[in-house]
């Protein structure tokens, strides 16, 4: 559906919502701020599950470090971190429907991080051996989807007055500048992945 401008009451108008469309089985606002509310809150528990785990599960926030480092992230603490920090941020905030491109720029660079760090060299599927790309590939379009569409209306953004300015191209810019230019500058200033040698020929010294 194409959301249309604001009304007056700052409320976002999403589509022709006509009593005839209503009666026919129409899209109408409130199903749209459900399917919005769904979204959200499955990307918000996926991330907020991943951040609690790298912090508390398994090795812990040490072995998150560990594994940031085998990526070629260093230093590994620090990204360790990073890194679940924003999903727990993000993720909350998804749940909230609270600064909503914000949180989808969390989820948009951590994502895009993951997928070029780790996942883009082992193919597509994610039952592939190293786990393939289409797991952060499908996070990160949902993270730029809740940010052109916003949370919708059932939501602190739409209670707090903040939707209408965060949503459309505004969430869209926010996701890619604050997302994917802050993931490509953590990549430029940080990952240093270790280079394989040059296999040499048979019978090469």
């Amino acid at each position: 559906m194409v959301a249309f401008p604001p009304q007056a009451t700052g409320r976002p108008h999403y589509g022709d919502l006509t009593q005839a469309n209503k009666k026919e089985g129409a899209v109408t606002e409130h199903s749209v701020d459900l399917a919005l509310l769904a979204l959200r809150l499955a990307a918000g528990a996926v991330f907020l599950a991943h951040g609690i785990n790298h912090v508390i599960g398994g090795g812990k926030i040490a072995g998150t470090g560990r594994w940031f480092e085998s990526l070629g992230m260093k230093p590994g603490w620090l990204h360790a971190w990073t890194a679940s920090l924003t999903e727990v941020g993000s993720g909350a905030l998804l749940v909230l429907g609270l600064l909503t491109p914000v949180a989808a720029a969390g989820v948009v660079g951590v994502m895009l991080v993951a997928w070029i760090t780790n996942h883009a060299k082992n193919g597509f599927f994610i039952f592939r051996p190293g786990e393939g790309y289409e797991y952060v590939m499908t996070l990160t379009v949902v993270g730029l989807v809740i940010a052109v569409l916003g949370p919708g209306n059932w939501s602190l953004d739409h209670a707090t007055g903040l939707q209408s300015h965060l949503v459309g191209w505004t969430g869209l810019w926010i996701a890619l500048g604050a997302g994917g230019g802050g993931a490509l500058a953590l990549l430029g200033g940080f990952w240093r992945p270790e280079r394989k040698p040059a296999p040499t020929p048979d019978g090469g010294g």
